[in-house]
């Protein structure tokens, strides 16, 4: 935590690409602004501030980041791919010991790892080999699982902005 609880100090504000690709590039390119968003969050804050949680439920910077590192291999690598037994559980992520370092770390990894099956599919329509949603006959489209994780990482980078704020005033992406 800084001195100055109420310090309106401005984090690097990130904005989102400028760019005209194609839409694999596109959304990857969203989706990886969102990545960075959510990360630079974490940029100067101590072990034990990542880990407090920041709202009732117990949401924390670093609950936030190892959520998004499971939600990532869990789309892209076990249901879009299709490798694993069973998918990793999401919201139950205990972070006795979690340090922003080894989440930050663990979080890019699973960003490569997410970055190498898109970069790998022929294209975006192909059905993934299964699915993560239980009523689903197939598994969603490359497309389906970048809108997802567009809309997943989004969401919790809004979340991450405000217990950012509360903790020591940063504000910005």
């Amino acid at each position: 935590m800084t001195e100055n609880p109420n310090d309106q100090s401005k984090l690097t504000d990130l904005r989102p690409p400028s760019l005209n690709a194609d839409e694999p590039a596109t959304l990857l390119a969203f989706l990886d602004y969102l990545r960075a968003a959510v990360i630079a969050k974490l940029d100067g804050v101590a072990d034990e501030d990542a880990r407090r949680p920041g709202v009732a439920s117990g949401t924390s910077l670093l609950w936030l980041v190892r959520h998004l590192a499971v939600v990532e291999d869990n789309w892209f690598t076990w249901a879009y791919q299709g490798v694993g037994g069973e998918p990793d559980e999401s919201d139950e992520v205990p972070l006795d010991g979690a340090t922003v370092a080894g989440e930050v770390a663990a979080y890019r990894e699973a960003v490569e790892r997410s970055n190498a099956v898109a970069a790998a599919a022929p294209d975006l329509d192909r059905p993934g080999v299964r699915s993560l949603r239980p009523d689903d006959t197939e598994g969603p489209s490359l497309r389906w699982v970048l809108v997802h994780m567009i809309e997943e990482t989004g969401r919790h980078a809004g979340h991450a902005d405000i217990i950012r704020e509360q903790l020591d005033g940063a504000v910005g992406r």
